[in-house]
C-alpha cells in the first residue's frame, strides 16, 4: 500500500488534493452533501492505490535480437514479447528499454492492458557506427490503472548482447603465398601399428560407399573406417594486428586504430573466403578465440570478427612474441601496423622469418591526427621492405582495396624476379 501511495501520478495526487479540499471547504461552509462528493473524489485514488498495491502482477519478457552479429552501420531488429502470467489483468503498460548511447535513444512503448495469458509485441531497430559488444536492456515497465491515477514500476534484469563487428571492404584477388599443410577434421588417422595403407583411411560417414570400407582398420579401432580417395589440404595465414597505443593516433571512430581494425577484418574475411585457415594475432599475443579457424568460410569468419569487435589499445611497449615459439606456425603472414620504432625491427625480422610470404599494410598514423606534431619513428613501407616485407602505406583517405591490389603487383614482381634469378 505504501508503495502504491508513493506511485500516485499527478492526476492521482490532484484527485486526492481536490477531494480533501472539497471536504474541508464543505465542512466550513456547512454543506454536508458536498462533503460526500469530496469523500468520493479523495477515496478514488486511495482505493485504486490499494487495489494496485495488493495485485500481484507476474509479467514475463522475451527479447530477441536479430541478427546478434551485425557490421558497424548496419541495423539490427529487437523484438519484445510481454505476457501476463498472473490472473490479475493489468492496465496500460509503459515500456522503456535501456540502451548504450551508441545504439540510439531509449525506445518507449505504450501497450494496452493484458488479461490472463495475453501477449503484446513490440519491435524497434538499433544501429551502431562503432564496433563493440553492447548489452541491450534491462527493460523497465510501468503499470497504470485504467484511470491513470497510480503508476507502479517494475524492472526486468535480463539483458541481450549485440556484437557490432568492424566494417569490411571487399578485396580483389591477388597472388598470395603460403605453406600448404593438412588440417581440419578430414586429417587421416595415424595408427601405432599397421601398414602404410592405414594412414589413408578416415571415419565412415553416412552415404559412403560400403565398398570403400577398410575392414582391417575398422576391426582395429572398433568402428567403420573407409579408404580416402584424396587428402584435403589447406593453406595457413596469420593476420597480425598491431594495436599498441604508442603506434596509433586519434580518438574514437576517427582514430588510426579503427582503420587498422577495419583493414585486419577485411583481410581476414578475404583470406577465409579464399580457403585459407586464418588466425588473428594482436600485440598482446595469440588467444584461444583467435586460433586457427578451418571451418566453412561463413562459420570461421564469425569468431574472427567477434575478436576484432572488442580489440582495444594495448599499452605494452613491445608485442608479445611467446606465440612465435609454439610449433605449427608458418605460411602467409599479413601484418597491419601503425607507427613503428627502431626497437620494433627485431620483432619484424623474427615475424618475417617465420613466414613463407609476408605482406604488410602500414598506416600513416600522423595523417589521422594532422593537428598534432609528427610522431618520431619509422612506420614506412621502405623500412619494412628492408626486413623482407612487401609493404605499402595507407592513409585515412586511401582505398584499402587499391592498396591491396598494389601489394599483389609487388608480390608478382618479386616472384618473377625470383624465378628469373633461378
Amino acid at each position: 500500500m505504501r508503495e502504491a501511495l508513493g506511485a500516485l501520478t499527478v492526476r492521482g495526487r490532484a484527485f486526492l488534493a481536490a477531494g480533501i479540499t472539497t471536504m474541508v471547504a464543505a465542512i466550513i461552509v456547512g454543506h454536508s452533501s458536498v462533503v460526500r462528493i469530496g469523500v468520493l473524489v479523495a477515496a478514488l485514488p486511495l482505493l485504486t492505490a490499494w487495489w494496485v498495491g495488493r495485485s500481484r502482477y507476474r509479467l514475463a519478457l522475451v527479447r530477441t535480437v536479430s541478427p546478434q552479429l551485425v557490421a558497424a552501420g548496419q541495423p539490427a531488429t529487437v523484438e519484445l514479447t510481454v505476457s501476463n502470467e498472473s490472473r490479475t489483468p493489468t492496465g496500460v503498460l509503459l515500456l522503456e528499454e535501456r540502451l548504450p548511447y551508441v545504439l540510439g535513444t531509449r525506445p518507449r512503448f505504450v501497450l494496452e492492458g493484458l488479461g490472463h495469458g495475453w501477449r503484446r509485441h513490440a519491435t524497434y531497430a538499433v544501429r551502431s557506427e562503432l564496433r563493440g559488444q553492447f548489452d541491450i536492456g534491462p527493460m523497465s515497465v510501468r503499470v497504470t490503472d485504467p484511470f491513470g491515477l497510480v503508476e507502479l514500476g517494475r524492472t526486468f534484469h535480463a539483458t541481450t548482447r549485440l556484437t557490432v563487428t568492424p566494417r569490411t571492404i571487399a578485396l580483389p584477388t591477388i597472388p598470395l603465398g603460403g605453406a600448404w599443410t593438412g588440417s581440419g577434421d578430414n586429417r587421416p588417422r595415424a595408427f601405432a601399428t599397421g601398414s602404410a595403407e592405414d594412414v589413408t583411411v578416415r571415419d565412415y560417414r553416412r552415404g559412403d560407399d560400403l565398398r570403400r570400407v577398410h575392414w582391417r582398420s575398422s576391426a582395429r579401432v572398433g568402428e567403420l573406417m573407409v579408404r580416402r580417395e584424396e587428402q584435403p589440404w589447406q593453406s595457413r595465414a596469420t593476420v597480425f594486428l598491431d594495436n599498441r597505443g604508442a603506434c596509433h593516433r586519434g580518438q574514437g571512430a576517427a582514430s588510426s586504430l579503427e582503420g587498422a581494425v577495419s583493414a585486419a577484418a577485411s583481410i581476414a574475411v578475404h583470406l577465409t573466403h579464399l580457403g585459407y585457415t586464418v588466425r588473428l594475432v594482436t600485440a598482446s599475443g595469440d588467444s584461444r578465440e583467435t586460433q586457427w579457424h578451418s571451418h566453412a568460410a561463413q562459420a570461421s569468419t564469425v569468431p574472427l570478427l567477434e575478436a576484432l569487435a572488442v580489440v582495444q589499445l594495448d599499452h605494452a611497449p613491445a608485442p608479445d612474441t611467446q606465440w612465435l615459439a609454439e610449433p605449427g606456425h608458418g605460411g602467409l603472414v599479413v601484418g597491419v601496423f601503425g607507427g613503428l620504432a627502431e626497437h620494433d625491427l627485431p620483432f619484424l625480422r623474427r615475424l618475417q622469418h617465420h613466414a613463407s610470404s609476408s605482406l604488410a599494410i602500414t598506416l600513416d598514423v600522423d595523417a589521422w591526427a594532422p593537428h598534432l606534431p609528427v610522431q618520431p619513428g619509422i612506420g614506412s613501407a621502405a623500412h619494412l621492405t628492408s626486413t623482407g616485407w612487401r609493404s605499402i602505406t595507407v592513409g585515412p583517405r586511401d582505398r584499402l582495396d587499391t592498396a591491396w591490389q598494389e601489394l599483389g603487383l609487388m608480390q608478382s614482381r618479386a616472384t618473377a624476379s625470383a624465378g628469373a634469378a633461378r
